[in-house]
């Protein structure tokens, strides 16, 4: 016969923090505490014996005495009163439970009903409820499905759902899905605790493979019954048992293998002695023994300074993050060992139950502690990134940081990367500062990790990304195609537009069917322009552009708004020596004549107009052949006397 012991059996992080909170108060002047600290018996009594006394109620402690919090928490009002006596709180509520407690007061601010899936007379779960008015606490998925069938209403309630620390991972999933389903507001948050989820699973696993599976634990820890209920799924003989005591050689008759794990809240020494006492069997049946410490042993990892070690995040602190990692040494990080960036809080890097894979700083033995390094093992890793990077030519993200002398400053993952200037991507000259807190892409060119020096260069990148726009633009380019495009530059004749890479013209007289002076009537360098292909040469890799629709015939459009007669509003654009041109609509131009200007003799048009004012005239004639206006303000003017300056035969003139 053999015995299989689960590597994850006894204490837990949370129990043991709160065990040992409990001998350090009681050592210096002893402590009440409210309840039992955990559910084990063994270890109630024990502290007692060091001097951590069971109050009677809250009126026992007096002000100035400590009062302990045991592992599951208390009920808010328990606290609030404690504090209002002026007692000292020694908190040893598991981190996981506060989690959850935070949870539920978040729910409530949130405006959302809290709902968790536990036991519901539980200390930890009362505790929890206590933080939130009116919360739902289901066993399991029967009676939450109960309460989402008893009124429609319950499905559309803004729920935040959670689970007991130690509830039954089956009981959980199982719960998740059905509010998954029905419910059409809800957040869900798996609050199982990582070692109950380790616990579980290992326990389930072993029992599969024995013929008698053995729990230790009170019997009034939850999780301990839980895990007896797990294993009795894949084992017909599970004992549940307090201590060794419990045993008897009868129980293994005709058992070749049997399996041992234990709650959260069983000691060592106990696991040690129901170990002990299966191992009686044992050694009658091979007269072999190996000992539960060796077992133990072979079950924690070995730390060694300088190596890489995966862990999960068990607390964290105003002053460090605990870390599981199954060893025997409890395991920190400090906070300045956690990142890089000073203003970073710990609760926005790691969350209680994260995987965490870190580098060992210290590990000191004698006093049983590892000091870890979040910050070290990313440097190493950002090191090996940039140096593979060199060779792979791969692409980098940084934050520009700094200018200086010949170049720019990029950080990338926490690694100063020198960028020249010349490789900037930038023009000649140009104000580099401009680009400090803008994110950039960039190529690692050159690598001294002995020195600590990186060389980068983001022309190289977009250079690349240039060339294929280009290339993406020239193979699909056709006349008449249109582009989202951006003014680059402008001249006295026309605009540069970008449409991807490419740059093409835009002519001023493709800009408006309006008559303009300059693009600058029409648009600004940084602009976006609506345009389209006119033509293009793709072996001179010029394109031309144009902005006005042809589609649209301004003279049609004049022709159907306005007939001989009519009065116009005309913008004067031009001023010649025989008279003004001015816009009808844009395209159109219709000819005031110098006669047809005022109601006096004037020397020239621009005695009385300007370009660019806006007048009223009438459409004295049209020419449909020719498609010419004539227009006249005089003609709206108060009648005057006779004409005796206007000419007897006007002559046509026309905009050379």
């Amino acid at each position: 016969m053999k015995v299989i012991l689960a590597g994850s059996a006894g204490f837990c992080y949370g129990v043991r923090r709160a065990v040992e909170l409990a001998e350090r108060t009681a050592w210096s002047g002893g402590c009440w505490m409210l309840g039992d600290l955990i559910h084990n018996a063994h270890v109630v009594e024990g502290l007692r014996r060091l001097g951590v006394r069971k109050a009677g109620g809250l009126e026992e402690p007096r002000p100035g005495d400590t009062v302990l919090i045991r592992s599951h928490g208390e009920l808010r009002e328990v606290l609030e009163a404690l504090e209002r006596r002026g007692v000292i709180l020694a908190d040893a509520t598991c981190p996981n439970v506060a989690r959850i407690r935070q949870l539920a007061a978040e729910a409530e601010a949130e405006g959302r009903r809290f709902l968790l899936i536990g036991e519901p007379d539980h200390p930890e779960v009362l505790g929890i409820a206590s933080w939130c008015r009116d919360p739902l606490v289901f066993a399991g998925p029967e009676a939450l499905q109960s309460w989402l069938d008893a009124a429609p209403e319950n499905r559309e309630t803004p729920l935040t759902a959670a689970a007991q620390t130690t509830c039954i991972r089956e009981l959980f999933e199982t719960s998740w899905k059905i509010i998954k389903k029905e419910c059409t507001n809800a957040k869900i948050f798996d609050t199982i605790c990582s070692a109950t989820r380790k616990r579980q699973m290992e326990a389930a696993s072993i029992a599969a493979k024995v013929d008698v599976m053995v729990v230790v634990g009170d019997r009034k820890s939850a999780n301990t019954k839980h895990l007896a209920e797990i294993c009795r799924q894949s084992c017909s003989r599970v004992l549940q048992i307090e201590d060794g005591d419990e045993l008897s050689p009868g129980m293994f008759l005709g058992c070749w293998t049997a399996g041992l794990t234990a709650g959260a809240s069983t000691p060592a020494g106990i696991i040690k002695e129901v170990y002990t006492t299966m191992s009686e069997e044992i050694k009658a049946a091979e007269n072999k023994e190996e000992s539960f410490e060796e077992l133990l042993n072979q079950s924690f990892k070995t730390l060694n300074n300088g190596e890489k070690v995966t862990g999960i995040v068990t607390a964290i602190t105003p002053t460090e993050v605990q870390v599981d990692v199954g060893a025997k040494q409890a395991a920190y990080i400090k906070l300045s060992e956690l990142s890089d960036d000073p203003t970073a809080k710990p609760e926005d890097i790691v969350k209680v139950g994260d995987e965490i894979e870190t580098y060992i700083v210290r590990v000191n033995d004698v006093e049983g502690y590892a000091e870890l390094s979040k910050k070290r093992l990313d440097a190493v890793k950002v090191w090996e990134d940039i140096e593979t990077a060199v060779e792979g030519k791969t692409v980098m993200e940084g934050v520009v940081t700094e200018e200086n002398k010949g170049g720019i400053v990029v950080s990338v993952k926490g690694v100063r990367v020198f960028v020249p200037a010349s490789q900037s991507g930038q023009p000649r000259g140009a104000d580099l500062s401009a680009m400090v807190k803008q994110k950039v892409q960039l190529r690692i060119t050159e690598v001294n990790r002995a020195r600590r020096r990186v060389v980068g260069s983001i022309r190289s990148v977009s250079d690349e990304a240039r060339r294929a726009a280009q290339e993406a633009v020239w193979s699909s380019i056709e006349a008449g195609k249109r582009y989202t495009g951006t003014v680059k530059s402008m001249t006295s004749y026309g605009v540069f537009v970008d449409i991807g890479g490419v740059d093409g013209m835009v002519h001023i007289s493709e800009l408006s069917w309006s008559r303009i002076k300059t693009p600058s009537e029409i648009c600004k360098v940084g602009d976006t322009l609506e345009v389209y292909v006119i033509s293009f040469d793709a072996e001179k890799r010029k394109i031309s552009l144009g902005v006005k629709d042809h589609n649209v015939d301004p003279w049609q459009e004049f022709m159907n708004k306005y007939a001989v007669g009519d009065t116009a509003s005309v913008r004067v654009v031009k001023l010649m020596t025989f008279g003004a041109f001015a816009e009808v609509v844009p395209g159109v131009d219709g000819l005031i004549h110098i006669s047809q200007i005022a109601d006096r003799r004037i020397d020239k048009p621009e005695d009385v107009l300007s370009e660019g004012q806006i007048v009223d005239a009438k459409i004295t004639a049209i020419d449909e052949e020719k498609k010419k206006i004539s227009l006249s303000i005089r003609a709206l003017l108060a009648a005057p006397a006779a004409d005796a300056f206007a000419s007897e035969d006007e002559p046509a003139e026309t905009e050379e």
